[in-house]
C-alpha cells in the first residue's frame, strides 16, 4: 500500500468510528429525553441518525476493505446489497435534511400555525415519501444490474459494466442526482433563506428598540452599553452562521462526490482513483457532521447527553464506593485476629 492509500484508509476508519459514536449518542439522547421525543423534528433527526448509523456499519467497512485489498472485498450478492443500501441511505439522508429545513421554515415563518401545519401525522407522511423516493432509484438500478463494485471509489455503489447500456445509465444517473442532491439543495436554499430573512427582520426590530433604550439611558455605564452593542452584533451573526453551516456542510460533503459521478460519465476527463476515494470520504463525512450540526450542539441535546454522562459517572462512583466498603469490611476481621 502506498502512503496515500494508508492515509485514506486511516481517514475512513476515523470517519467510521466518529460516525458510530456520535450517532449512537444522538440515539441515546432521543431515548433518554421525553422532551426530545415529543418534538416533531425529532422524527426527522431519528431517521437521519439511523441512515448515518447504517452507512457507518455497511458501506464504510467495505470501502475500507476495498482500499486495502484494491478489489471487491465481498461476494457479488453482498456487494449488491451494500450498493443498494448506499444509494438508498444517501438519498434518504439528503431528503431528511430537506424535511428538517421545511420544518424550520414553517416554525419561523408561520409560528402561530406551526402546530396545525406540522403534526406527527404530517411528519410521518413526509418520512413515508422520503422512503419511497429513496427506494425507487436503487430498486430500478438493482433490477437493471447497475449496482456493483466501483474501483474508482473503492465502494459498492451505482456502476454499469455493460457498454451497451451506457446511454440509459447516463440518463438514469443524471435524473437520480437531480432528484436527490439538486432537489434537496434547492429546498434547503429556499427554506433557510426565507428563515434568514425573517430572522434579520426580527433582529432589526430588536436593534431599533435597543438603540432607543440606550439613547434614553443617558447615565448608563459605558461597559453596559458596550455589552449591549456586542450582543447586538452577535445576534445579527447567529442566524447567518447557523444557516451557512446547514447549507455549507451539505454542499461541501455531497457536491464533490456528485460532480465526480457526473464528470465520470464523460470519457473525455480522466479522474484519479485517489480523488474518487477522497470525494467518497467527503460524502461519508456528512454522517459525522450531521449529529453535531443538527443535534449534539443544540442546548437541549447538550443538556441531555451531559445528564447521561453524569448519570453513568455517578453510578460508577457509587459502585466503586460500594466495592471499597466491602473490601474494608472484609479486612476488619483480619486486623482483629
Amino acid at each position: 500500500m502506498s502512503i496515500w492509500e494508508l492515509l485514506l484508509a486511516f481517514v475512513v476508519v476515523v470517519l467510521m468510528l466518529v460516525a458510530l459514536l456520535a450517532n449512537v449518542l444522538v440515539l441515546m439522547c432521543f431515548l433518554y429525553s421525553a422532551d426530545i421525543r415529543k418534538q416533531v423534528p425529532g422524527l426527522f433527526i431519528l431517521n437521519l441518525t439511523f441512515c448515518n448509523l447504517l452507512m457507518a456499519v455497511s458501506s464504510m467497512p467495505l470501502t475500507l476493505a476495498g482500499i486495502i485489498y484494491k478489489s471487491q472485498p465481498a461476494g457479488d450478492q453482498v456487494c449488491h446489497v451494500v450498493g443498494f443500501l448506499e444509494t438508498f441511505l444517501t438519498t434518504n439522508s439528503m431528503l431528511s435534511m430537506a424535511a428538517l429545513s421545511i420544518d424550520r421554515w414553517i416554525a419561523v415563518v408561520f409560528p402561530l400555525s406551526y402546530h396545525s401545519k406540522m403534526r406527527y401525522r404530517d411528519a410521518a407522511l413526509i418520512l413515508s415519501y422520503t422512503w419511497l423516493h429513496s427506494a425507487s432509484f436503487p430498486i430500478v438500478a438493482a433490477s437493471l444490474s447497475w449496482v456493483g463494485f466501483h474501483h474508482l471509489y473503492a465502494s459498492c455503489t451505482l456502476y454499469n459494466k455493460r457498454p451497451e447500456d451506457r446511454t440509459q445509465f447516463v440518463i438514469f444517473t443524471g435524473v437520480f442526482h437531480a432528484l436527490s442532491f439538486l432537489l434537496s439543495l434547492v429546498v434547503l436554499c429556499f427554506t433557510y433563506l426565507k428563515v434568514l430573512k425573517v430572522a434579520r427582520f426580527h433582529c432589526k426590530r430588536i436593534d431599533v428598540i435597543t438603540m432607543q433604550t440606550l439613547v434614553l439611558l443617558v447615565d448608563i455605564h459605558p461597559s453596559v452599553r458596550e455589552r449591549c452593542l456586542e450582543e447586538q452584533r452577535r445576534r445579527r451573526q447567529r442566524a447567518t452562521k447557523k444557516i451557512s453551516t446547514f447549507i455549507g456542510t451539505f454542499i461541501l460533503c455531497f457536491a464533490p462526490y456528485v460532480i465526480t459521478r457526473l464528470v465520470e460519465l464523460s470519457s473525455v476527463v480522466h479522474i484519479s482513483a485517489h480523488w474518487g476515494i477522497i470525494s467518497k470520504c467527503l460524502a461519508y463525512s456528512k454522517a459525522v457532521s450531521d449529529p453535531f450540526v443538527y443535534s449534539l450542539l443544540r442546548h437541549q441535546y447538550k443538556k441531555t447527553w451531559k445528564d447521561i454522562i453524569n448519570k453513568i459517572l455517578k453510578r460508577s462512583s457509587i459502585n466503586s464506593s460500594a466495592l471499597a466498603g466491602e473490601s474494608h469490611n472484609r479486612n476488619l476481621p483480619q486486623l482483629n485476629e
